[in-house]
C-alpha cells in the first residue's frame, strides 16, 4: 500500500515530462505561414544594420549626413559637445555622457590661487548647433580662516563667459568641417 503513492507520483511526473516535450514538436512552420512570405533577404538595401541604427555611431560629424546637428551617434550636438571638453580641457573630468549631453569636471584650483576651486557642469540640451543649446552650471568654493572649503558666491556673468567661449570653438569646428 506504501508503495501505490509513490507509484502515482512517478507516473505524473513521466507524464508532465511527456507533455512538455510534445510541446517542442510542433510544426512552427505550419502554424505560423506568414513567415513564408518574408523575403529570403533579411537586409534587401544592403545597408549595415547596428545596434545605433542606420549608419551606426558617429560622435564626431559626418560631412555627408551631417544636416546641422553635428553627428547621428549621439543625443546631443557634436561640435558643442567637443567645444565644451576643447574648452574645459585643464580642468579634471569626473564624467562625461556624449548620449545625455552632460560633462561635469572635478574640483580645480588655479596653480596662482589655491584658496579657491571651481566645479563646472555643462548642459548640452540640444542636436542643433545654438546658443540656448548650451547650459553652464559654475560652482566655487573658498577656504576660510580654518583652512576649509566653502561655498562661495560666483560673479554672475561666469556661465555666460563660458557659454560664449564654447559657442565660439563650436562653430570654428562647424566651419573647419564645412571647408
Amino acid at each position: 500500500m506504501a508503495l501505490m503513492p509513490n507509484i502515482m507520483r512517478v507516473l505524473c511526473f513521466l507524464g508532465a515530462a511527456l507533455l512538455l516535450a510534445a510541446c517542442g514538436m510542433a510544426d512552427t512552420d505550419q502554424n505560423y505561414p506568414e513567415r513564408e512570405s518574408r523575403s529570403a533577404d533579411p537586409n534587401p538595401t544592403g545597408e549595415r544594420e547596428t545596434v545605433f541604427g542606420p549608419g551606426g555611431l558617429s560622435i564626431f560629424g559626418d560631412k555627408k549626413s551631417d544636416k546641422g546637428g553635428g553627428g547621428s551617434g549621439i543625443g546631443v550636438n557634436s561640435f558643442l559637445w567637443r567645444a565644451s571638453l576643447d574648452t574645459l580641457s585643464f580642468m579634471p573630468l569626473n564624467s562625461a555622457d556624449p548620449f545625455g549631453g552632460v560633462i561635469i569636471t572635478d574640483w580645480y584650483s588655479a596653480p596662482n590661487n589655491p584658496d579657491e576651486r571651481f566645479k563646472m557642469t555643462i548642459y548640452i540640451l540640444d542636436r542643433r548647433l545654438r546658443a540656448d543649446g548650451i547650459k553652464v552650471a559654475v560652482f566655487k568654493q573658498a577656504k576660510d580662516a580654518a583652512r576649509e572649503w566653502l561655498s562661495a558666491v560666483v560673479a554672475d556673468d561666469t556661465s555666460t563667459q563660458l557659454e560664449d567661449a564654447i559657442l565660439v570653438r563650436a562653430r570654428q569646428l562647424r566651419l573647419d568641417t564645412l571647408q
